[in-house]
């Protein structure tokens, strides 16, 4: 599922987890003290970690991503039957210095010789954005890092993606934005982006309003779907 009108995008807008950085490295930077259970762990971690953005945003409770990301944390480890304060230390820093995935540096190389301009929108605080773009040696090829502590909400609330064409200044159906999450995608179509699906892991299409207008299996083919 592909779109020409992508080509006609003036900027491009990235989900960070799951998108840009591989969200199984925190994990498996641990697997020495996890052993068989790293796997698991990583899963359910990143699964609660989602659930409680979005609960708490129903809610009327927001806490920053940092705090959602360790009592999701210390919920899996629960349920995994692991109470070790070291390794949760050791897991939290492995998520503020995560790894990015190699096409992720590809696309956005891309973009920088195109002089397009590409940001990071993302449910991560300010602190862990820095720390991981810092880590994957990122920033020179952005031109804007978004945390949705600036909207005071989680993706997919319209709010979050107004931010990101306010602040590109360029008008949603010019902006062209790429998520692994299906859900994601779909918010952002249904705000009025041109919404493209990194679709890693192969997963069904989400039955939710808003349509991407492109499928991938990760970021390989984005630049010649954007005309670079």
């Amino acid at each position: 599922m592909t779109d020409r009108s992508l080509a006609a995008t003036r900027a491009c807008v990235f989900d960070a987890y799951g998108t840009l950085f591989d969200l199984t490295s925190a994990a498996r930077r641990c697997a020495d003290a996890l052993g068989g259970k790293a796997e698991s762990l990583g899963a359910l971690w990143r699964t609660r970690q989602l659930e409680y953005s979005w609960l708490r945003s129903l809610m009327g409770a927001h806490a920053d991503f940092w705090q959602v990301t360790g009592e999701s944390l210390d919920y899996a480890l629960a349920v995994l039957g692991i109470a070790d304060a070291a390794l949760r230390a050791r897991l939290m820093d492995a998520f503020l210095h995560i790894q990015a995935y190699p096409d992720a540096v590809t696309v956005l190389d891309a973009l920088n010789r195109a002089k397009r301009p590409a940001a990071i929108l993302s449910n991560g605080s300010p602190r862990m954005l820095s720390a991981a773009v810092e880590s994957a040696g990122l920033g020179h090829l952005l031109d804007h890092v978004l945390s949705i502590e600036e909207a005071g909400i989680y993706k997919p609330h319209p709010r979050v993606y107004a931010l990101a064409a306010r602040r590109l200044g360029v008008p949603a159906e010019h902006i062209c934005f790429v998520s692994s999450n299906g859900w994601d995608a779909a918010g952002a179509a249904q705000f009025g982006f041109k919404a493209v699906w990194a679709n890693r892991a192969g997963a069904p299409r989400e039955r939710l309003p808003g349509e991407p207008v492109a499928e991938l299996s990760g970021l390989d083919r984005l630049p010649a779907l954007l005309g670079l």
